[in-house]
């Protein structure tokens, strides 16, 4: 079913033309199971994973019935980050983008609310948030969901999980019953059936494998003998010698002292956990995704709506507290028809842990030594990119193409020498390969971008 093209689906020209324009063709096995239902106005529970294209799957059928010409908030998607949010957003954005005068308002903590009132009050179709702000706005009477026919949990398990089950109940008690629910999880438990069994009308439900095979992942359980874990995770570093590398811990304080060691070490590397600024934590996010930083070290739920395309290494610095957690972790390398690697480092006190997972994986789990430490003798790459951030954004009416047109009018710089970029309301950030980023960032600085001078520097 996964072969099935788009074209064979009742979508709008301008939805049809536009995943034409993105190269969509051919559906993932979560778009191919739930689109037909989502389109028919059904309930859908899903259960799939980041990665399997679910963000796709129920914007396409919320776009699908949007009435632009009437201007009132039609859809709502809750989603338990802000990072994953405003993922979120910009692919309903890019889905949208042959559909004149939609817009797409994204209502999350961490940043001001004076701006969000200010939105507010121009209207919106979508609104995309996290549940505190959602309700936040809601009861002050800034939002008007009365007009609304779609709800969108997305991630609902990691909501939950979070603590936002009160928040949730206190938002659905203040938005339409005679509307179509979207529920999209990793896993189904006994919490999110509960919700599920309370909000929605005789869902269809789905279930799809992850984005990956277990086959395209390699698995390596490593005995510490003796040795610190951040040792062993500079050990594997060298040893695989990675692109890109996810390091998951169990705790904040962990993931921090383990990035500030492998830093001290002379590694590319960077934090992303709960305690940090919320600038901090884009910017973490920011910088590993177009390539600036070769090692993410990360806490499940900070890492949670992180997708990257091509990841090399995953490292386990403690095994997760249980196996749906661990698969999830794992998930993240091995997709779409890349292989991947992932280690988990084991202590003595870890033999619960890998039963349970050895009876899920149904084979039995071999824990090797580490490396040997002549892995050490060289020195890892560098990361292949820098990102630089530039002091103008939306409201300046600055766009990719102005930063692309300025950085090759002189034919300094090619097309290949250009990553990733990202427009925000007041800033914007571009990747640039890092042999060249004196010259890319003295090209911004002395150059102009809609007749204006910005400034620019390395983030």
């Amino acid at each position: 079913m996964s072969a099935l093209s788009f074209s064979q689906l009742p979508l709008p020209a301008s939805l049809l033309a536009c995943l034409t324009s993105l190269e969509y063709h051919q559906m993932t096995a979560v778009q191919a199971q739930s689109l037909p239902a989502i389109l028919d106005g059904k309930d859908v529970i899903a259960q799939a994973k980041t990665g399997s294209g679910k963000t796709a799957a129920f914007a396409l059928g919320l776009l699908a019935k949007l009435d632009v010409k009437r201007f009132r908030i039609q859809s709502l998607i809750l989603c338990p980050t802000r990072e994953l949010a405003e993922q979120v957003a910009a692919e309903t954005r890019k889905l949208a983008r042959h559909i004149h005068n939609i817009k797409v308002l994204t209502l999350c903590g961490g940043v001001p609310t004076r701006s969000q009132i200010v939105s507010l009050e121009h209207g919106a179709h979508i609104i995309v948030g996290t549940p505190g702000r959602v309700l936040d706005h809601l009861q002050q009477q800034r939002l008007d969901l009365t007009h609304l026919t779609t709800l969108v949990l997305d991630e609902a398990d990691r909501m939950l999980e979070m603590g936002f089950a009160d928040t949730l109940n206190a938002i659905l008690a203040d938005i339409p019953s005679a509307r179509q629910t979207l529920l999209f999880s990793a896993t189904f438990d006994h919490a999110v059936r509960q919700i599920a069994a309370g909000i929605m009308q005789t869902p269809v439900t789905i279930t799809v494998e992850s984005g990956h095979s277990q086959t395209s992942i390699e698995q390596y359980f490593y005995q510490l003998d003796g040795l610190s874990r951040a040792d062993a995770v500079n050990l594997l570093l060298h040893q695989f010698r990675p692109v890109s590398t996810v390091v998951f811990c169990n705790t904040k304080r962990e993931t921090q002292q383990l990035a500030d060691t492998l830093q001290h070490q002379g590694i590319s590397v960077i934090a992303l956990h709960g305690d940090l600024e919320q600038r901090e934590r884009e910017h973490a996010l920011l910088k590993f995704s177009n390539n600036s930083v070769s090692v993410l070290v990360a806490t499940d739920v900070a890492a949670r709506g992180l997708d990257i395309d091509k990841l090399d290494l995953v490292i386990n610095y403690q095994l997760a507290h249980d196996v749906a957690t661990h698969i999830h972790r794992i998930g993240r390398t091995g997709r779409a028809g890349h292989s991947g690697i992932a280690c988990s480092l084991l202590s003595p006190d870890d033999g619960h842990k890998l039963s349970a997972l050895a009876s899920e994986l149904g084979d039995e789990i071999t824990a090797e030594p580490l490396p040997a430490h002549t892995a050490l003798g060289q020195k890892l790459a560098e990361p292949a990119m820098q990102t630089l951030q530039i002091d103008g954004g939306k409201k300046h009416k600055l766009r990719p193409g102005d930063i692309v047109g300025a950085l090759t009018a002189g034919q300094q710089l090619t097309f290949a020498d250009i990553g990733k970029i990202q427009v925000l309301d007041t800033v914007a950030f571009v990747a640039v390969s890092r042999k060249q980023a004196k010259l890319a960032l003295a090209l911004l600085n002395e150059g102009k971008m809609k007749g204006k001078k910005y400034r620019v520097w390395r983030l």
